[in-house]
């Protein structure tokens, strides 16, 4: 079963990259101040994670702000090193924070593990994005087939 709306996240360690290098970092720590919008891809530098996903984030970053989001972290099961060149192919910047769930720890917790070993991807997380308030989920939306209908940036914004 997957996390729920006024459920608080789980406390979990995620990858993040630093100048100084790879960081362990608590999932409450950095997602659980103010209002965060997480989204999760299944991978790195696959098509629509890339061509969509992602872009979408960083494009409308100065909108969320304006309406209240502190923090936008984009997860997935990858490691540091693979988040970051990601977000720096990206252009990403300091608009998106580039988590690391890189034994799924997270995908797990919140109940959105996604087994891709037919496509040799392994366990994965499903493509969602949600909202954190003060590290209680106030909305998640889950997709439940390949496209981006309510997980997109414009999805997300448009409920805020």
């Amino acid at each position: 079963m997957s996390i729920s709306k006024g459920e608080q996240i789980p406390e979990v360690e995620l990858g993040l990259m630093t100048p100084e290098g790879p960081k362990s970092v608590s999932s409450r720590e950095i997602l659980g101040h103010g209002k965060t919008v997480l989204f999760a891809v299944p991978g790195a530098f696959t098509p629509t994670c890339s061509d969509y996903h992602l872009p979408g984030f960083v494009i409308r970053a100065d909108d969320f702000a304006k309406k209240g989001v502190d923090t936008i972290a984009c997860i997935s099961v990858n490691d540091a090193f693979v988040m970051d060149a990601w977000g720096t192919s990206q252009n990403v910047g300091s608009s998106v924070v580039m988590l690391s769930d890189g034994n799924g720890s997270f995908a797990k917790a919140v109940g959105l593990e996604l087994d891709g070993t037919g496509f040799g991807l392994g366990i994965r997380s499903q493509r969602y994005a949600m909202v954190i308030d003060d590290g209680v989920v106030s909305y998640i939306g889950i997709e439940q087939g390949p496209g981006l209908e309510i997980s997109s940036a414009d999805a997300v914004l448009a409920l805020l």
